[in-house]
């Protein structure tokens, strides 16, 4: 998705939602900067060989682990000096984090190729031990550096979605690429459904009706709660395992869509969710 329809999305969506402006404004300089960032991201394609990729079609397993994406190092350490520019120009606490990162940067106590590393290996210790050591949130920490790779991961996600079948559906509520949870359901065309990775960005085809955390298909325990003023957003709860999943109905949009602009733009339904006692899948970091 090009910068100009991040804009169009960008300034759609604070028209809706006014209150997320700053939010916005913020996420409209990363989600740029990723998107340029592409052009000078270079990556070999990952090769699966034939008889590992017969046997994880026929098991339903991911193409890949997390841990087995490729990195730019040097394109994503670019990204991660501009994303601490970013938040040095917002709001105070974001400020106060950045100006604790890239002093760990300046004095060699923080390694990125270790911190991109270490998002890949979902290594919660790591995140707990830099937290301590760096006086800097981990849910900030990771998220920058998250931030950095994506346009790896995107990458590389691309590249791997020439091994998935065309003709047969991907309908399990894990991402075929990765293993990696949804973060977004959006609903398209004549109603069909598709999920967007958590992690890789990925988008597959799966069920209408379906929980894509317990796979629970049962519609009696299973619906959805929405704003009267907002009826193209909603949230999709499953009553057997307490998770949900905010969903994008496109086909009553009136305005441009980028998945993750529509992400942020409905902290309000996040909320909402949380205070009926529910759960995202997906950790905090990676819902924003």
């Amino acid at each position: 998705m090009g910068s100009g329809q991040i804009k169009k999305a960008v300034a759609a969506a604070k028209k809706a939602r006014p209150e997320y402006e700053t939010l916005l404004d913020f996420y409209e300089k990363l989600l740029t900067a990723q998107e340029a960032s592409m052009e000078g991201t270079h990556l070999k394609a990952i090769e699966i060989p034939p008889d590992l990729l017969s046997v994880k079609q026929k098991e339903g397993f991911p193409l890949i682990n997390t841990s087995d994406f490729a990195i730019d190092i040097t394109a994503s350490e670019s990204l991660f000096r501009k994303f601490c520019q970013f938040a040095a120009e917002s709001n105070e606490v974001l400020a106060k984090a950045a100006k604790k990162i890239v002093a760990s940067l300046d004095q060699g106590e923080l390694e990125l190729s270790d911190l991109f590393s270490k998002i890949l290996a979902e290594d919660d210790t790591y995140w707990h031990e830099m937290e301590r050591r760096l006086d800097v949130d981990k849910k900030i920490l990771a998220f920058v550096a998250y931030s950095s790779i994506r346009p790896s991961l995107h990458m590389c996600s691309n590249h791997l979605a020439a091994y998935l079948h065309k003709d047969k559906p991907w309908a399990k509520g894990y991402c075929p690429i990765c293993g990696s949870p949804p973060a977004l359901s959006i609903l398209r065309g004549e109603g069909e459904r598709f999920l967007l990775c958590s992690f890789c960005g990925h988008e597959w085809r799966t069920h209408r009706v379906y929980c894509p955390f317990c796979e629970n298909r049962d519609q009696k325990t299973m619906h959805y709660f929405f704003s009267e003023e907002e009826k193209d957003r909603r949230v999709d709860v499953c009553d057997q395992c307490k998770k949900y999943i905010k969903t994008i109905d496109t086909r009553k949009m009136q305005r441009p869509m980028h998945p993750y602009v529509e992400q942020v733009s409905t902290l309000h339904l996040d909320m909402l969710a949380w205070e009926k006692g529910l759960e995202s899948g997906i950790p905090l970091w990676l819902q924003i």
